[in-house]
């Protein structure tokens, strides 16, 4: 079982997290950075993207390839990742090995080479992620939905666009890092077989000269049109529709999370039974939950023949809006049972722990624990999550298509 998190904030306004977990032989690290994609400059979307490329290549004494086999030779598995709120340093060791890989993380957020050599094959890298988008269609339809039906610039790809990765350079992306890999706001979750005492002073000559900056906040702006289509030649259609819900931090984030898991919680969910099983409409159907800090939505796909692709549209859209007619008490116990499972695993991975209390901190500013989530899962009950289906119905609905013709929608 783990122990309750430790808390620390240095002095340059980084927020430390350590949760002990004395049964495991792991140590393992989460760093947010609040600098994602809607950071990017304007005109710039992709910055965030190349940057984070970029910090890996070379940091404190060693090149790049000194950095790469430095990371092996301590056991570091080590990746980075970009959303819309933050840049992702995260990882996992050894536990006696945590300190060596803390002193790396924190040469890449500090001392970063950022060698012009490097540069162009950081771009071409995210050119060709995007080129990639093309041969797959069903990933870039929710890509695009996301940009729709959340606010600029929260909705913009951390992949960024072709056009927009022309404008970088070398001169603006380090400016770029300068105004925003700081340590204000920025918050690193460990967790394993570790404990404050032991590594707080490795933490501290990591970060202690991480300098306060004052990078900030991105400017709220409009969001996308509810409706949207993408030509492209093909057998194949791919539907994307989306509708707003509350976001991790609200109190009813998990009666949200209940009434997802009844439409897409497996292979005996409504929409698979519905949609795929029941009536042949679509070779693929899900819904997944989206979260901001301060908003959410329900994002759902559709991948369906062209001939049958309205109706699919129709009946995936009218399956939302069934929700609200009433849960079976075998639903929200397979839901219940999916979410148990989910949480035995988490409390048995370092990994999975440090990333929990990283986000955990940036959504509500605390820490839960694995036995709050599992009581306040329990606690839902089929009326309870029906009352916040109908109070929260799905609409409007903003819906994007990818194929040879567009689709209505008659919602």
């Amino acid at each position: 079982m783990t122990n309750a998190a430790d808390v620390v904030v240095l002095d340059n306004g980084l927020t430390v997290l350590v949760e002990t977990m004395p049964e495991v032989q792991s140590a393992a690290y989460s760093l947010l950075v609040p600098a994602g994609s809607a950071f990017d400059p304007a005109g710039q979307n992709g910055a965030a993207s190349v940057l984070s490329d970029w910090l890996a290549r070379g940091a404190g004494d060693r090149d790049n390839r000194e950095f790469s086999c430095e990371l092996d030779r301590w056991g570091i598995q080590h990746g980075q990742s970009v959303t819309a709120s933050h840049q992702l340093f995260s990882g996992g060791c050894l536990a006696g090995n945590l300190s060596q890989a803390l002193g790396l993380m924190g040469d890449m957020v500090e001392r970063p080479h950022l060698p012009d050599e490097e540069f162009e094959a950081c771009v071409a890298g995210a050119q060709h992620e995007l080129q990639a988008l093309d041969d797959e269609p069903r990933q870039k339809v929710m890509l695009e939905l996301v940009r729709r039906c959340y606010p600029a610039p929260w909705g913009q790809p951390p992949e960024g666009t072709l056009a927009d990765l022309e404008h970088l350079t070398p001169a603006s992306l380090r400016q770029h890092f300068q105004q925003t890999i700081q340590p204000d706001r920025a918050i690193l979750g460990l967790a394993g077989r570790v404990t404050v005492d032991e590594i707080l002073p490795a933490v501290r000559a990591a970060f202690d000269g991480w300098k306060r900056g004052s990078a900030a906040m991105p400017v709220r702006g409009s969001r996308g049109v509810l409706l949207d289509h993408l030509t492209a030649e093909s057998t194949q259609t791919h539907i994307g529709v989306a509708y707003p819900t509350v976001p991790y931090r609200d109190p009813d984030y998990f009666a949200a999370w209940a009434a997802v898991s009844v439409l897409s919680g497996g292979m005996s969910s409504r929409l698979f039974t519905e949609i795929r099983e029941k009536r042949g409409l679509c070779y693929s159907v899900y819904a997944t939950l989206s979260t901001l800090r301060d908003e959410g939505s329900v994002l759902c796909y559709a991948g369906s023949t062209n001939d049958r692709a309205q109706e699919t549209l129709d009946v995936l859209v009218q399956e939302l809006r069934r929700l609200g007619d009433g849960i079976a008490e075998a639903e929200l116990h397979r839901a219940k049972a999916l979410a148990k499972t989910s949480l035995v695993m988490q409390q048995e991975s370092s990994s999975a722990r440090a990333g929990s209390l990283a986000r955990d901190w940036y959504h509500l500013g605390r820490v839960t624990t694995p036995d709050e989530v599992q009581q306040k899962i329990e606690r839902l009950t089929t009326a309870s999550v029906v009352e916040f289906v109908r109070s929260h119905p799905p609409e409007p609905c903003t819906v994007v298509t990818i194929g040879p013709s567009p689709l209505e929608n008659h919602s």
